[in-house]
């Protein structure tokens, strides 16, 4: 029912004598919105090509502009540094004098190659440059008569009125081609607003259809938006559910790894009991017994004493190896003598196994009996690791009271690891992970490979009385 409840409505209907018309507007929608769209676009492409033309031909006009505009400057700075090298004789005049000329050639080039992009007329173009020749020509002429010393001929070069008229002839070439340019810019304004003007109500019809069809289109979509919100209802009651199952799993889980954990130092201290009981008080009676018979055998029976002393020798061995196992099971040490001393002995029987330089940093800090545990459970576990893969040369094991907080880092120089990468049957870290967060600690984990790794875990101390 949930899935047929998310149909349209004129779909669940059966069909009436106004059912047809009402199909019929629906799929009206779609080929309205496609004509509307494909008009637009349409639209939009022939304003943008009409208006892109006219606005490069626009940019070729006022690039015309500019370089006869510029044209007609480099001639008067040409003329301007010619005259004051002639009346003065000073070579500093002829610096711009040369670079204006210079760069007169390369703007008839720069206007022979606009009027690709801008068609001039060419016969205007080519009298401009006739007379810029012209012009160039003449200052040419009077700057080496005025090298020659022949003062009487550049004078008379200087006052006649032909490179006036040059320069005039420059002028109304260079003011027809600009009025040319000028009249082509009014020309291309004037299609980019024929264009602007046309898009204009191409867009204003096309959106009138637009609007026409989206209306239809949301009479469409209601019903579907509507059967739409009933399933994410649906859905989102169903995802609080299964989340609300998994929170209840989770803490569940949590209870049972806790329980599983505290039966498990039970069991430990159980063990540990009975091996101190009755392996302890086994082991204690068969070296009273070696004892006794030393004794009564005195030296009459030298190699029978050599075995009996290794005899004994093997019993104190078995008897150290029970007591480091019980320890390793339940240290006694903990419950008599605290936590600093048990962790004392603790590094100092692991540095004397594995020849590791361990560094031991420990403060006094208040913590309860299950806290104290946790603690050394995971100073046990880290130096066993340590010990197992680190191949580490140097550790530390350092326990700060902050005040509000039992700091405990365990740091080593080893290969290191990536703790992203961990598999899934590596369950000595969330094992510790585990511990320290029951106890309400956070248990941080850092490494890298080949620089070593460090476990970081903040304990709550033990709130003082007031």
């Amino acid at each position: 029912m949930t899935r047929f409840a998310s149909l349209p409505v004129w779909l669940k209907q059966r069909p009436s004598s106004g059912q047809p018309l009402k199909i019929t507007r629906q799929w009206i929608c779609l080929p309205l919105a496609l004509l509307a769209t494909l008009s637009l676009i349409g639209i939009n492409e022939m304003g943008y090509e009409r208006s892109a033309g006219a606005v490069r031909r626009i940019a070729a006009t006022q690039e015309t502009r500019a370089t006869l505009h510029k044209l007609l400057a480099l001639m008067l700075d040409a003329e301007t540094g010619l005259r004051g090298y002639l009346l003065s004789g000073d070579e500093r005049y002829l610096a711009p004098y040369n670079s204006a000329v210079t760069e007169v050639n390369q703007t008839l080039d720069q206007l022979r190659q606009s009027d690709q992009a801008h068609p001039v007329d060419p016969a205007a173009l080519v009298a401009l440059s006739r007379h810029v020749s012209r012009k160039l020509a003449e200052m040419d002429l009077s700057l080496k008569l005025r090298k020659q010393g022949k003062e009487d001929a550049w004078k008379f070069v200087m006052h006649t009125d032909v490179g006036k008229e040059h320069m005039d002839a420059i002028r109304e070439q260079s003011a027809a081609l600009i009025e040319e340019s000028s009249r082509q810019t009014e020309l291309g304004e004037q299609q980019i607003l024929r264009s602007l003007l046309v898009s204009r109500l191409g867009i204003a019809l096309t959106a009138l259809v637009g609007l026409l069809s989206f209306y239809l289109y949301l009479r469409q979509s209601n019903a579907l938006k509507q059967a739409g919100q009933r399933e994410q209802q649906i859905l989102k009651q169903e995802r609080d559910r299964l989340e609300n199952l998994v929170r209840d799993r989770t803490a569940s889980l949590a209870r049972l790894a806790t329980y599983l954990q505290q039966v498990r130092e039970d069991e430990r201290g159980h063990l540990a009991r009975e091996l101190h009981d009755e392996l302890g008080s086994l082991l204690t009676a068969a070296k009273l017994d070696v004892a006794r018979i030393k004794s009564r055998l005195g030296d009459h029976a030298p190699e029978a004493l050599q075995r009996l002393q290794h005899l004994t020798e093997t019993l104190n061995r078995g008897i150290a190896l029970k007591r480091r196992i019980v320890e390793d099971l339940r240290p006694s040490s903990l419950s008599n003598l605290g936590l600093l001393p048990s962790l004392e002995i603790l590094t100092r029987e692991f540095s004397e196994r594995s020849d590791l330089v361990l560094d031991t940093r420990l403060e006094e800090v208040d913590l309860d009996e299950s806290s104290q545990l946790t603690l050394y459970r995971l100073v046990q576990e880290a130096l066993t690791n340590i010990g197992k893969y680190a191949r580490a040369r140097q550790a530390s094991v350092w326990l700060q009271n902050t005040g509000t907080h039992a700091l405990l880092t365990v740091s080593d120089d080893g290969i290191g690891f990536n703790p992203e990468q961990i598999g899934a049957g590596s369950h000595g870290l969330e094992g510790m992970r585990h511990r320290v967060e029951a106890t309400g600690g956070r248990l941080v984990v850092e490494s890298t490979p080949g620089q070593g790794s460090r476990i970081t875990a903040y304990l709550p101390a033990r709130a003082s009385p007031a």
